[in-house]
């Protein structure tokens, strides 16, 4: 079973998925969009997120390892995914897999610098794109330099509107589509700043 959800923050995102083994559904991995769950027995299960990536593979083994070894099975995650999932072992292992308030606030501001990063990255991008001139902002201002058919707006009627509607999605294409790079940018700044908050808000 599929599940699409988004969470900003690891707590509601944990009471979620422990929510979820209580139902009877185990989760068994994260993809781009949601999360993916399988049949089982209800259980109280305990579920905690880490959020951090390595470069090494060597890194990442020995990361979950570690775990491993305080009573927490490493469930969900690779070395380059960031969120890492983790699932208590029957009672052996601690109740958190933190071991202060200032460690299990650090996710966020790794989470914080992750949006952050992928906001700055396509800021050189956009940057090229308007000095360049493959994009100008100016044509918002004047959205019929983006229709190319000859003599267009001098036409009538059903001819008019034949030229226009056929043309139209390649207009939009070519003067609207660029925007998804500031509104990215935005959605990440704003991911990365809410994520902040939340750093600030758990060490304090």
């Amino acid at each position: 079973m599929r599940k699409y959800k988004f969470f900003t923050n690891f707590d509601e995102e944990e009471h979620w998925l422990n929510d979820m083994a209580r139902q009877g559904w185990r989760f068994a991995r994260k993809t781009p969009f949601g999360y993916e769950f399988e049949s089982a027995k209800p259980e109280n299960a305990v579920i905690k997120i880490d959020y951090r990536s390595f470069k090494k593979q060597r890194d990442f083994e020995d990361y979950c390892a570690l775990f491993e070894d305080s009573g927490w099975e490493h469930i969900a995650g690779t070395k380059s995914t960031g969120h890492q999932y983790f699932k208590k072992i029957g009672c052996q292992g601690r109740e958190d897999i933190f071991s202060d308030g200032d460690s299990k606030a650090g996710r966020y501001k790794r989470l914080s610098d992750m949006w952050a990063a992928l906001a700055c990255s396509f800021v050189p991008l956009l940057a090229v794109l308007i000095s360049t001139g493959a994009i100008d902002p100016g044509v918002l201002l004047d959205l019929k330099a983006l229709y190319y058919t000859p003599g267009l707006w001098e036409l009538s009627g059903a001819g008019f509107w034949r030229a226009f509607l056929f043309e139209t999605p390649f207009a939009l294409f070519r003067g609207v589509f660029w925007l998804i790079i500031p509104i990215m940018i935005v959605i990440y700044l704003y991911f990365a700043s809410k994520a902040n908050r939340q750093y600030k808000k758990s060490s304090e």
